[in-house]
């Protein structure tokens, strides 16, 4: 059953990603999906804090894949914007990443879909809401997890 969340600012979204990481576990991927700007790293940020990591979380745009270490887990913070297909995930260590017994953050998830097959997920959609700065959060759980 999808759980709706709705943010009015930007530390509300992020507050929503920390309380989402206290039931995170090993292995799992959070796949996101969401217009540009809609606050997927805010809500990634938030899960940083959530997990006890003390790093500044920015978007991994350029570089695919940011790690994040010393919290209750690793996290692994991925955009998938830039990739022109599913399988340049397995080029730069999907499978690794998954066996590192951390959190797979994916934003733009849609674009490698055919990669989570099988992966323990929960999905994020964020939507820009129709009052100025807020959003609408929807979580699912998916997967064999």
């Amino acid at each position: 059953m999808p759980q709706v969340y709705h943010s009015k600012q930007e530390t509300q979204t992020e507050a929503i990603g920390a309380e989402l990481a206290q039931t995170l576990t090993p292995g799992i991927v959070v796949a996101f999906t969401g217009d540009l700007g809609a606050g997927k790293t805010a809500f990634v940020r938030g899960m940083a804090r959530g997990l006890g990591i003390d790093a500044r979380v920015t978007s991994p745009t350029f570089t695919i894949v940011n790690e994040y270490e010393g919290g209750r887990l690793p996290l692994f913070h991925f955009d998938m914007y830039r990739l022109s297909s599913w399988e340049e995930l397995f080029d730069i260590g999907w499978e690794d990443f998954l066996a590192r017994g951390g959190v797979c953050a994916v934003e733009w998830s849609e674009m490698v879909e055919e990669a989570l097959e099988g992966c323990d997920c929960l999905r994020v959609d964020i939507k820009c809401g129709e009052e100025e700065n807020s959003r609408d959060i929807t979580i699912w759980k998916e997967g064999p997890g």
